[in-house]
């Protein structure tokens, strides 16, 4: 059975047809010495043998999984499952393209009810170990077993922010859960292989959930052949008051300006963040729990962009103010932020001028414009503004609605709660979209950048009341369907009612590029 074995001072290279790019650009992360937890990786050509039920494809990933975790106990000198110093993994997806948020991930697997125990032993930190246990109910409840996240989401609401609750609150919640599974008769296996072996299952099988084809068929991606599984040591940004988890973009791709663009949150895992459910903090955040983790990671985002030739989304914990790197691709961005980076990178010789023009043969530069509003009025509220342009549009709060407004041909600005991958059908009728809560880095973020369309997320003046039948409220006025807003997806800023667009163009950097198209005969 072939697995990928990356860290651990391993230096394969994996090409990304074979274990996703997810794990390839791994593998060449710890041939630079980066700080990258030990992973192993079963195969994307298993995907289909057990999306289809094939009789041996259970085995083989059994096998794979067995030889993985010996690999993972030996680099870390701890041990799945134990009572006493426990190795939990992350299991996550791994398709050759990159596929934001559109696959599963299940984290804290092998969270047993003894492995509790051990991190408590191991730790002295007994709120950290049932935060873990109650963040493995909830995942591999909803991911693997199927269960509605709502029903869990219900019992946190119920309580303070998870944030402020102690051990013993934390180890009661972890037994509503345990009770909440049971009742919708479902079987919770008490055995880390077990978990395992079911998670590496329900990340292969979401290959062919509703979103993640929506999402192929959108980007073109239909002739992919399915996504690998990599299980990954966890490390932990739950830990305590100098860890948490976030996404740094080396530069930013909404606006395509040359400094990083960094969301993190305290005390956090990377579902938090990127999940689109908490509105997080900036670099500055960093700077004051881990300030030698923010300098190293800025570092890091310079090397990754060289390695790499190109702007890099990067995925990170810090763990008592250690920096693990998790993940790196190439950053979704706007068509504004192609045409930049194009320019800037050229610039600075991490790409020639010919590999410049190749990346924006697919951007069609003659309709490539900056958008304002017209002398608008006050703004009735702001949020962080997670993709460039302005839009304007009838409101509509779910699917189906922005569905029908398209339809009759009237822009839509989609209004949710948070920011999920969920909505990516809708994003795709809607002209722009604004959220309650959500960061810039969050999964669906990104999906909005690749669309091009202008997205305000963490608008907190953005209320849903459930007995409202229908209405939202935006700092306090009644926001019906159908009803006009103008949204700034660069500022942040919201207008009720529908203003007038002006429209621009880039000319210094179009001038740029055509400079160098009419010189691409002569010799550099």
């Amino acid at each position: 059975m072939f697995i990928a074995r990356i860290g651990n001072g391993t230096s394969t290279q994996y090409a990304a047809e074979t274990v996703g790019a997810k794990a390839a650009n791994l593998a060449r992360m710890a041939a630079l010495g980066l700080p990258i937890p030990p992973a192993f990786v079963l195969p994307i050509e298993l995907c289909a043998a057990v999306v289809h039920g094939c009789k041996d494809a259970r085995g083989k990933v059994a096998d794979g999984l067995a030889q993985g975790i010996g690999f993972l106990e030996q680099a870390t000198g701890r041990r799945f499952g134990d009572r006493r110093a426990p190795l939990l993994v992350s299991v996550r997806s791994g398709a050759a393209r990159s596929m934001p948020g559109m696959l599963n991930t299940v984290l804290n697997v092998g969270c047993t009810a003894g492995a509790v125990h051990g991190l408590v032993r191991m730790t002295g930190n007994p709120r950290f170990a049932w935060d873990c246990r109650r963040r493995f109910l909830e995942s591999y409840g909803s991911v693997v077993l199927g269960i509605d996240p709502a029903l869990f989401a219900k019992r946190h609401a119920a309580l303070a922010a998870v944030d402020d609750l102690d051990s013993e609150t934390l180890e009661r919640l972890g037994g509503e859960f345990e009770g909440l599974i049971e009742r919708e008769d479902e079987t919770l296996p008490d055995d880390a292989m077990e978990q395992l072996a079911k998670a590496a299952e329900a990340v292969y099988q979401s290959w062919m959930s509703e979103r993640a084809c929506t999402y192929r068929k959108l980007q073109r991606l239909e002739d992919l052949q399915g996504t690998a599984v990599t299980v990954q040591a966890m490390v932990f940004g739950n830990r305590d008051r100098s860890s948490g988890a976030g996404v740094a973009f080396s530069r930013d791709p909404s606006t395509g300006a040359a400094t990083p663009m960094i969301d993190f949150l305290l005390e956090s895992q990377g579902e938090d963040i990127v999940s689109g459910n908490r509105t997080p903090q900036t670099e500055e955040a960093i700077e004051r729990c881990a300030p030698r983790a923010a300098e190293r990671l800025r570092d890091i985002l310079r090397r990754l962009e060289r390695e790499f030739a190109d702007v890099q989304d990067v995925e990170f914990t810090i763990e008592r103010g250690e920096l693990w790197v998790l993940q790196t691709r190439s950053a979704k961005r706007t068509p504004l932020a192609s045409l930049r980076f194009a320019v800037d990178l050229a610039k600075e010789s991490i790409i020639t001028r010919p590999e410049a023009l190749r990346r924006l043969d697919g951007v069609n530069l003659d309709g490539l414009t900056r958008q304002r509003l017209a002398t608008p009025d006050r703004p009735v509220a702001h949020g962080t503004g997670a993709s460039t342009g302005v839009a304007v549009g009838r409101a509509a709060f779910n699917l189906e609605h922005a569905q029908r407004l398209a339809g009759r041909g009237d822009p839509v600005i989609l209004m949710r709660p948070d920011i999920s991958t969920a909505d990516v059908a809708a994003f795709a009728v809607s002209s722009g979209i604004v959220t309650a809560v959500g960061g810039r880095t969050a999964h669906a973020a990104l999906v909005a950048r690749q669309m091009a369309k202008p997205c305000v997320v963490g608008c907190a003046a953005l209320t849903f009341e459930p007995d409202d039948h229908g209405i939202a409220r935006l700092a306090g006025h009644p926001i019906n369907p159908d009803d006009w807003i103008s949204i700034d997806g660069e500022s942040g800023l919201i207008f009720l009612g529908r203003h007038d667009v002006i429209t621009e163009r880039p000319d210094a950097e179009l001038s740029e590029i055509d400079a160098w198209r009419r010189s691409t005969s002569k010799p550099e």
